[in-house]
């Protein structure tokens, strides 16, 4: 009886326990914009009221009373008094219990903020006199500079005409409150981001791409999680997974480490699953990866510098491996020739300078230290020293057991891994800077293409330089080559080589600003080795700048997400980060009308595994002529991937079975995964096969 009488008390005195969901069923109105509206039987959101209505027929009026206005996401219905009172944000007010009211509450799918790719509301459109369309988006906003800003407009379609009337607009904001019309910028690709507002509706330009020459990107797929590092999960017959991760935190770094968050993401199915990781004491923050020659993968150093985490496919399993002779962070590694990893750098974390060479080997679970394998002849001029110069170096494992570090410094290195190791100038990039936090990938045997970064790791302009590296015989002197520059200048971009050898380049910005959205380039690039220039593909819809990865999925399309990721307490601004990713369809993927290519098939590989040097056969589904390419398993983070790499093969062919004979050099065959494509004449990609190729 006591207890009750406490809380008869407790409600009169305002004090009911705040609600996070609603405790009874609730019913939904659409608005005509396509907007959801939940509404809560027996609850109130205490708080002032901007409008009231009166005389109202139902809570459903009420919804229809609060979409109509643009300052309204909440309203409460008092059916007794049909009364409906608008209410907009209330940071200090509660969601509680009372019989004697309902609560109107906005219920998108999509929560305010949420950046999107396509309008997540019923649109309209408007057609100028000139014949442009524009769409406009209802409850929608973009994040970006804008040029100019137009008073008395009264309505999106004044807006969208208007725009129309203004050379190069192709998009614009219209606020409903002020009725005003801000008009974005976007020339020299300002950074525009598309997110969900109430009080606002977005009108722009149709897209107009076309993907058999600029590609197509999906939807936003939503994450628990920032990606900021990635791995290709290797699957028999054919993959289907990825393995993302972030740090200690879902959206943060920093703090108590010793355990990570993880994602696996099926792009097959969509299905999407969270584990956070702890066994290992092991924050995987900021690592070197590299992939074993028996598909495990190896993640070393990062926040808890100097512990090495080996995850299985085979159990699904993480189990801590030997702790590396030198603490790490921003290190790189590379699988060698005989399967061992080499590792060097890394003074993010662990202590600054002297972070030399040491080797990893998994027949015996040991590192060793390689003395003689300095890591100062690779340090670039960064005026943070050591901490910044020897981070994230281009790592490629090569012949006889040597690695050849293609960058970022201009200076290019050989290094050895036997005995106490060794190093070695092997050339010089000519005509650029330093290109700390550009991007490098092995397209060819032997052929480097490496492009952007910057003289500093951040606070610097970045660079559009693109270079063209040959290595032959490890320890003999590369060839380096100045090509076309990319259309724009980036840094923290990603690059990924497709089954056909060209590279796709995404993401990045022109001036380097860690955790920031602008100035972040949202256009991708593919660079034709063929004929050394590059073509702008189509734009993502997010920025994909400092902590996002890119990847090649098996079905030949491309994964690109994350972004931000800030320390707690940074502050560096919630609206940054991007726990997303979208998929892009190369153009190969389409024919010339924009619809979907007919794809070879792969009927069988004879074997899933095979030695370097060995036979395989091939069966395709006609007897139509193709090409073939191995691509390696990749692995990203921080613009670093040493696991991928092309290496195309001929064979002989009877029919529709190909015979082929691979490369007999491990150095050129880096042990572990691959994915093996067939391409048609028309360069359409099948979906890969995956390959284990051993020693």
């Amino acid at each position: 009886m006591a207890m009750f009488k406490l809380s008869v008390v407790l409600l009169h005195l305002g004090l009911a326990f705040a609600l996070d969901s609603c405790p009874t069923t609730e019913t939904y109105y659409t608005s005509s914009t396509g907007a959801r509206w939940a509404i809560c039987p027996d609850t109130d959101w205490p708080g002032n009221s901007f409008a009231t209505h009166s005389n109202l027929g139902s809570a459903q009026d009420c919804a229809a009373r609060c979409s109509a206005d643009s300052r309204c996401t909440r309203a409460v219905w008092d059916p007794q008094a049909r009364n409906c009172f608008l209410k907009g944000n209330l940071p200090n007010a509660n969601w509680v219990n009372d019989q004697r009211f309902d609560v109107v509450r906005l219920n998108n799918p999509l929560k305010e903020g949420s950046v999107v790719a396509n309008c997540p509301f019923t649109t309209t459109s408007y057609t100028s006199p000139s014949g442009t369309r524009f769409q406009i988006c209802p409850g929608t906003d973009y994040r970006g500079a804008v040029s100019q800003r137009l008073n008395g407009v009264n309505s999106p379609t004044a807006c969208a005409q208007r725009c129309g009337e203004i050379s190069g607009c192709t998009k614009a904001i219209y606020d409903q409150q002020y009725s005003s019309c801000a008009i974005s910028r976007v020339a020299n690709e300002e950074t525009q981001v598309w997110f969900v507002n109430r009080p606002y509706d977005v009108v722009h330009v149709v897209s107009t791409y076309n993907p058999a020459t600029q590609g197509r990107w999906s939807d936003l797929i939503r994450l628990p999680l920032i990606p900021v590092a990635t791995y290709a999960v290797p699957e028999y017959p054919e993959s289907s997974r990825l393995l993302l991760w972030s740090s200690n935190g879902l959206d943060t770094f920093g703090g108590s480490g010793g355990f990570t968050q993880f994602a696996d993401y099926n792009y097959k199915t969509g299905v999407i699953s969270r584990r956070e990781i702890a066994n290992t004491q092991h924050d995987m923050f900021c690592p070197g990866i590299s992939a074993l020659a028996d598909g495990r993968v190896m993640i070393t150093g990062g926040s808890n510098a100097e512990v090495t985490t080996i995850w299985s496919p085979d159990t699904n399993a993480f189990t801590r491996g030997p702790n590396m002779q030198q603490a790490r962070g921003y290190q790189s590694s590379t699988t060698l020739s005989d399967g061992r990893v080499f590792t060097i750098g890394g003074s993010w974390s662990g202590g600054e300078g002297g972070k030399n060479g040491e080797v990893y080997d998994p027949n015996t679970n040991r590192w060793t230290w390689l003395d003689n394998a300095d890591v100062v002849p690779m340090l670039t001029a960064d005026p943070g020293g050591q901490y910044r110069s020897d981070n994230h170096a281009w790592l490629y494992g090569w012949k006889n057991g040597s690695v050849f570090q293609a960058g970022p410094s201009i200076r290019q290195n050989w290094y050895g891994t036997s005995s106490s190791g060794s190093v070695q100038q092997a050339g010089s990039r000519p005509n650029t800077d330093h290109q700390m936090c550009g991007t490098s990938v092995m397209y060819d045997t032997g052929k480097i293409l490496s492009c952007g970064g910057s003289k500093n790791y951040d606070g610097a302009a970045s660079t559009r330089a693109t270079h063209i590296t040959t290595i032959n015989n490890a320890f003999q002197s590369a060839t380096n080559e100045r090509v076309a520059d990319m259309s724009w200048p980036r840094i923290y971009h990603n690059s990924v080589v497709l089954p056909d050898g060209k590279v796709l380049v995404t993401g990045g910005m022109t001036f380097g600003a860690n955790f920031k959205d602008a100035p972040g380039i949202m256009k991708a690039e593919l660079f034709n080795p063929s004929s050394k220039t590059w073509s702008v593909m189509a734009p993502e819809a997010v920025p994909r700048n400092y902590h996002s990865a890119s990847i090649l999925l098996a079905d030949a399309r491309v994964w690109s997400g994350g972004g931000g990721l800030c320390w707690q307490g940074g502050n560096c601004g919630k609206e940054n980060d991007h726990p997303d990713g979208q998929i892009f369809s190369p153009p190969y993927l389409f024919k010339s009308d924009g619809s979907a290519a007919t794809r070879p098939v792969i009927n069988s590989v004879s074997a899933t595994s095979a030695r370097v040097g060995s036979t395989i056969t091939v069966q395709m589904s006609n007897s139509n002529t193709h090409s073939f390419s191995l691509v390696r398993l990749g692995s990203a983070t921080h613009s670093v991937n040493t696991d991928q790499r092309r290496i195309p093969i001929s064979g002989s062919r009877s029919s529709s079975t190909w015979t082929f004979r691979l490369p007999n050099d491990s150095g050129v065959l880096i042990p572990g995964n691959y994915f093996l494509f067939a391409l048609n004449s028309d360069g359409v990609p099948s979906v890969a096969r995956t390959i284990k190729i051993g020693v």
